[in-house]
């Protein structure tokens, strides 16, 4: 009875031993899974910057620590990702990298407004844009030419070929506008370019204050502090699309596509050129 009692003990034992090694190799399993969508979407992400800033991004570095780092033409090093949990604010706050990336922009169409938090593209690396557009008001003034649209000029910066995606756009527009009233509404006049200002209850600069973003048909009903969203929603759904797809096709985002947004029209990032290297360099 006595060895009959110890083998099954044994044998309960050996199943336990049995369960924890296979929820220790399930774990295993979960984290190197985890480990490999991560750099996935990190190289991803790091590939997509080098295309949409090839004249400023110069190289990528892993350091034995395992972070990684843009380096920018300066010398200036950016870190991808500083690993710390953020809420949706504190992102928009203290973006990294890996924050300002997470967040795809839809290119499709939309009618509704996009869910709450769901804002590609504010999330932004002053660090990044500073080293691309100019560091300070005096430095992205000496990066501004004019563009003209129609019979008036509106301050561009012309780094990252910004001026000449502008430019392309009120080419195409300008001529819809001798057909279309609601799209002649909407451009003429904007409401501006380049204005170094901070964000609205923020610290933050405003995309404007490096002279990357237009203001078309601005209405202070679109202001997110007191529009509801069914007026939100009617207001979205009275843009010419033709105009949203103009600019999209020239490397713009929308701000219709945040929670909520006016008709803002924004160049964060461009898109030229491609390479090949970063794969090779993190592989």
């Amino acid at each position: 009875m006595k060895k009959i009692t110890i083998f099954v003990m044994l044998l309960c034992l050996f199943a336990v031993a049995g369960c924890e090694e296979k929820e220790t190799m399930q774990n295993i399993a979960s984290m190197d899974s985890r480990t490999a969508s991560y750099d996935v979407t990190m190289k991803r992400d790091l590939l997509c910057l080098m295309m949409a800033y090839p004249e400023y991004i110069t190289d990528v570095k892993r350091e034995i620590n395992g972070s990684v780092y843009v380096i920018m033409k300066s010398g200036k090093r950016i870190l991808y990702d500083d690993k710390k949990e953020k809420n949706h604010n504190e992102k928009l706050a203290n973006a990294d990298l890996q924050d300002m990336m997470e967040q795809i922009y839809p290119l499709s169409d939309i009618t509704n407004l996009m869910a709450e938090d769901f804002d590609p593209g504010r999330a932004r690396v002053y660090a990044l844009l500073k080293e691309v557009y100019g560091g300070s008001k005096g430095q992205v003034e000496k990066n501004l030419i004019p563009v003209k649209v129609g019979y008036k000029n509106y301050s561009f910066n012309r780094n990252n070929k910004a001026a000449e995606a502008l430019q392309s756009v009120m080419k195409e527009l300008v001529l819809l506008t001798e057909k279309r009233q609601d799209i002649r509404s909407c451009v003429f006049p904007a409401s501006g370019t380049f204005n170094y200002r901070v964000i609205a209850g923020t610290n933050q600069l405003s995309a404007h204050s490096f002279g990357i973003a237009i203001d078309l048909a601005s209405d202070k009903r679109d202001y997110w502090k007191w529009t509801s969203r069914k007026e939100g929603e009617r207001r979205l759904n009275s843009y010419p699309r033709e105009i949203v797809q103009i600019f999209e096709k020239n490397n713009f985002i929308w701000g219709g596509k945040w929670d909520p947004g006016t008709l803002r029209m924004n160049l964060p990032l461009g898109s030229h050129g491609m390479t090949d290297c970063l794969l090779k360099m993190l592989s």
